[in-house]
């Protein structure tokens, strides 16, 4: 399923949770927040705004 970027909740160097929120994504008129599966330090964000992203998209680097 393919989706929207609406909003990215975090930056690079930022210390993250598992389970944060990291990006709110809209899909089907529905706004989901997207979780930091591990807990670390962002090392990338692949998206911005306005970008379409599919099921598999890396859309956040936590090491």
């Amino acid at each position: 399923m393919q989706g929207t970027i609406v909003k990215v909740l975090v930056e690079v160097g930022q210390a993250v949770e598992a389970g944060q929120s990291v990006v709110v994504l809209e899909a089907m008129k529905m706004e989901n927040q997207i979780e930091a599966d591990k807990t670390g330090t962002v090392k990338a964000i692949n998206v911005k705004p306005g970008d379409t992203v599919g099921a598999g998209d890396v859309v956040v680097v936590i090491e």
